[in-house]
């Protein structure tokens, strides 16, 4: 009797393996989930590898430790007259930031030459079109414009509500004060190396200075426990300054009624407590750490805000005051989305290729590779 051919899939041998492979691929990708444990994985193996070297071979390897820590500190002495030329180049543009201030205030109104701007949507328009509408102001009776009383109004505010790492700091009782806000400024130092944010205000209701500022601290010296960890200056420090708010007018603060009730009579009363309230303003009152305290025995929670406080302090330098009119239009903000779509795309690029199980051809290593 012919016996019947057994079928690929039947084969328990084969379905174990085709089991095995899934197990694997789940495992492979729950471990994506977590990068702490794989780098924890890949620095034992390298461990492992790096221990079972011969002598001689490790001797080498640190020789060629003390050749990479030298270039560090070249590195470190580049990034150094990095900052530098940038100091020395900030002065040239210091006029036109200048400049842009008196027009968005309105101390300054630009002529037609400097007006001379054609945007992409103008650029679009056919040669026809234009003519027609020539043809057409030319019947319609002149029209008086009415421009505002004077520059652009709430410049910079608008760039506060456009920019999501500013509008989350800015809560609905700071947006009358921003109003108010006149420019934002920053003045570069070399020795010691570091920055400060400057923010003019017109007189306002609110409080009696003329100018906020928040400075920061940076250093550009590859740390001595982790010298290959260096990649450029890095800000370690920051000060705010003092806000003279008028009486009533501090939106840093709120009062609260809370009950308290006496111990033995049972007796309930309520009094006034002032909190912390939420507001863009606290941003002049960073966390700070005593100088006594080892970096490394900062709790999480300060080591969070100072983080957040640097990357704030260092995109409003790099960004929103070298680009002020693109944030204020919008157009920077789509720039950096377009920058951040490229990056997730190329990212789940990845992920398909390392992660795929579906193979159309098992002979080419570029649509299936080894895990």
């Amino acid at each position: 009797m012919a016996t019947q051919p057994e079928h690929v899939g039947d084969c328990p041998d084969e379905m174990e393996s085709v089991d095995d492979e899934e197990t694997a691929h789940d495992v492979a990708h729950r471990m994506l989930k977590y990068p702490d444990v794989l780098a924890a994985l890949q620095s034992h193996h390298n461990s492992e590898m790096l221990a079972n070297l011969p002598p001689a071979v490790k001797r080498r390897i640190k020789s060629l430790k003390k050749l990479q820590l030298e270039a560090t500190h070249i590195e470190a002495k580049f990034f150094e007259e990095v900052h530098a030329i940038e100091c020395k180049y900030h002065k040239l543009y210091l006029p036109l930031y200048q400049k842009r201030s008196t027009i968005i205030n309105g101390d300054y109104e630009p002529n037609d030459d400097e007006c001379q701007w054609v945007s992409d949507e103008e650029e679009e328009l056919s040669k026809d079109m234009k003519e027609k509408s020539k043809l057409e102001d030319k019947k319609e009776e002149p029209v008086k414009e009415e421009l505002p009383s004077k520059g652009i109004p709430d410049f910079w505010l608008t760039i506060f509500r456009n920019v999501s790492i500013l509008s989350e700091m800015v809560q609905e009782h700071d947006e009358p004060i921003l109003k108010h806000l006149k420019d934002i400024r920053v003045n570069f130092m070399n020795e010691p190396m570091g920055f400060v944010l400057e923010f003019h205000f017109e007189p306002n209701e609110y409080f009696t200075n003329t100018v906020l500022t928040k400075e920061y601290d940076m250093k550009c010296v590859p740390d001595e426990d982790d010298p290959f960890g260096f990649e450029g200056p890095e800000i370690y420090k920051c000060r705010g300054c003092l806000i003279n708010w008028n009486k009533g007018k501090n939106v840093t603060l709120k009062t609260v009624k809370k009950k308290q009730k006496h111990k033995s009579r049972g007796v309930v009363r309520t009094v006034m407590k002032t909190v912390q309230n939420d507001s863009f303003f606290n941003f002049f009152t960073p966390a700070t750490v005593p100088e006594d305290i080892p970096d490394g025995e900062v709790d999480e929670e300060t080591r969070n805000l100072l983080t957040s406080d640097f990357e704030i302090g260092h995109y409003i330098r790099e960004r929103i005051i070298p680009r002020a009119i693109l944030y204020f239009t919008g157009e920077g903000i789509e720039e950096e989305e377009e920058y951040e779509e490229e990056e997730d795309d190329e990212e789940e690029e990845e992920e398909d290729s390392d992660g795929g199980k579906d193979c159309g051809n098992v002979n080419s290593d570029q649509n299936c590779k080894p895990q």
